[in-house]
């Protein structure tokens, strides 16, 4: 085998287990252990993976996709499933908090075709105009310094609003999800301690976020997983993902 084959055949067994090891990478090849420790050293040269203590993992993503006007219309499919999902948690007479996030959008969508009963609030521009054809939902606008890619707002006036609050359910998005480091994590600080107010101020807070987002990372960690009451996401996670949700107690819901 060719060391290029050999290193595509590492990438892709990483994929699947989201790990390899040294020891069992030179027992398959058939090649020494220090070959494997080459193949992994160039492999994350090339931002390809991690190495860690005798093996490697997955390497974790950052997107940077920072205007939501620029990625409402990424993974549509998996966003709905959140959003009927998410919709399914909320009881009649429900305070509603929807943050800034595309897939609460999706979930704004759905609110706006129903007549429950219900308040909802939110810093975000595009739900406000979806939920404003509703004349049954009761629509509470959270306002203040509008953030740089014009989709909602927060700052100092957004947050004290936000504190004084106690909404019976919220959703909040996030750009990346360590379930495994028990960490949420968004780009922007005065996104993320929004985001962190509205946890905290909530009976029950939730973080939608499609699976893809599980092996992703933003800049700045605004919560833990174990102050949640679930995550909800599109379709079921790795087996490590889900076992070490359930050591934090966190329920993962999926459509």
């Amino acid at each position: 085998m060719f060391l290029e084959e050999r290193q595509e055949a590492i990438l892709n067994l990483l994929s699947r287990d989201g790990k390899v090891r040294v020891k069992d990478l030179s027992e398959m090849f058939k090649v020494t252990e220090d070959c494997i420790r080459k193949d992994l050293g160039a492999l994350e040269k090339q931002g390809k993976l991690k190495r860690t203590y005798g093996g490697a993992v997955v390497r974790r993503e950052n997107l940077h996709m920072l205007e939501v006007s620029k990625h409402r219309n990424t993974d549509v499919e998996a966003k709905r499933r959140i959003a009927q999902a998410a919709v399914k948690l909320i009881h009649e007479k429900d305070m509603v908090f929807l943050d800034i996030s595309t897939s609460n959008l999706a979930i704004a969508e759905l609110l706006v075709k129903t007549d429950r009963d219900m308040t909802v609030v939110t810093n975000m521009i595009d739900i406000l105009v979806v939920l404003a054809r509703n004349p049954k939902i009761r629509l509470v606008f959270a306002g203040g310094k509008i953030n740089k890619s014009r989709d909602g707002f927060w700052g100092g006036m957004t947050l004290d609003f936000i504190s004084r609050l106690k909404p019976d359910i919220a959703f909040v998005g996030a750009v990346g999800v360590d379930v495994k480091e028990n960490s949420v994590s968004t780009y922007d600080i005065e996104d993320g301690i929004n985001k962190a107010a509205i946890v905290r101020v909530s009976k029950r807070a939730y973080v939608v976020a499609e699976a893809r987002k599980l092996s992703s990372d933003g800049n700045y960690n605004y919560t833990s997983l174990d102050t949640l009451s679930g995550l909800i996401t599109d379709s079921k996670p790795a087996e490590d993902i889900c076992e070490a949700a359930e050591d934090y107690g966190v329920e993962i819901i999926l459509p």
